[in-house]
């Protein structure tokens, strides 16, 4: 997917003005022709709209974040990527725009990958924590052979500093692919995928993984070329969350659950670092969910996962380094 990647230069990276209601700082998005108002930081409410007469606000640059090990690229083209996976129905509305000009980036690829209900990554169905919040080919017993005292010496080459940093990318296991696509923004940045609201596994907060590809050409076979010019996830309120661990087969997922503030990955900067923008049914989220965000890159820079600040350690289980 990623290609060539041409040299990336050097960029205004100014905050731009954003509209104040009430005292509060709040961005003013355009998205599937209606106008959403949410908060910079914080939970947004379940929907909230208002009309306005300005010009779509100027994003800063959406938050990058490590890619994961369970990323494969490009491998499905489409917009629908549930399959035959059960969850709660979940649209995905995504604007794509050029965070120093303001300009919806069109033509480019967007990548999203999550686990299901149950915390479990297609490709990976035996490498995920699932239900049970570990491994389902996890080794049982205690191993005899226990290294004890402190390691010496300097760390290998190539293993990850800082943490867990999401761990090296693994190959897949399996031959499954739900829940992943690949689609293209129209001429006003827009894309929407159809999947079902994330479950969670241990040691990470519900999300979903994003890449965008630019300068790229779109063939009969997909994509090809270009660069990426962010990796980044999307994470939900935890009224949501809440509400979705009372519909099956949510429900059936007995994993302890990290919550947003106790993620190691988001960042607590609201929209910023990929809170979305929730509307459902307080009552009834088990009809569907609307998620919608606008993201800011930098279509000149690349930003493949391997540049995001590194993450403390969540746990020393396999489960923690499955970002």
């Amino acid at each position: 997917m990623t290609g060539n990647q041409g040299p990336a230069h050097k960029r205004s990276m100014t905050r731009r003005k954003v509209v104040v209601a009430g005292g509060a700082a709040v961005a003013v998005a355009s998205v599937g022709g209606g106008v959403a108002v949410t908060a910079f930081a914080g939970e947004p409410g379940a929907g909230s709209t208002a009309s306005a007469t300005a010009a779509e606000t100027c994003y800063k640059l959406t938050s990058e974040t490590t890619e994961g090990p369970y990323y494969i690229d490009a491998d499905k083209i489409r917009k629908d990527i549930t399959e035959d996976k059960e969850g709660i129905p979940l649209t995905l509305a995504l604007k794509v725009i050029d965070s120093e000009t303001c300009k919806p980036v069109k033509n480019a690829a967007v990548d999203i990958w999550h686990c299901d209900a149950l915390g479990i990554y297609s490709g990976y169905e035996s490498l995920s924590a699932g239900a049970g919040g570990a491994p389902t080919d996890a080794p049982s017993g205690t191993p005899a052979d226990v290294p004890s005292g402190s390691p010496t010496g300097e760390p290998p080459s190539g293993a990850p500093s800082g943490g867990t940093g999401g761990g090296g990318h693994e190959e897949p296991t399996d031959d499954e692919r739900y829940l992943r696509g690949t689609w293209k923004t129209d001429r006003s940045g827009h894309v929407t995928f159809r999947t079902v609201f994330p479950g969670w596994y241990r040691g990470r907060c519900v999300h979903i993984h994003v890449k965008v590809h630019v300068d790229g050409e779109w063939t009969e076979a997909g994509y090809e070329g270009g660069h990426t010019c962010h990796t980044g996830q999307f994470f939900f309120a935890e009224a949501a969350v809440l509400a979705s661990a009372e519909v099956a087969p949510y429900s059936a997922n007995t994993t302890e659950r990290t919550t947003l503030t106790e993620d190691t990955i988001y960042d607590q900067s609201g929209t910023t670092g990929g809170l979305l923008k929730l509307t459902y049914d307080r009552k009834h989220i088990a009809r569907g969910v609307r998620g919608s965000i606008t993201v800011g890159v930098d279509p000149d820079a690349t930003h493949d996962g391997q540049d995001a600040p590194p993450q403390p350690s969540a746990s020393a289980t396999p489960s923690a380094s499955a970002s």
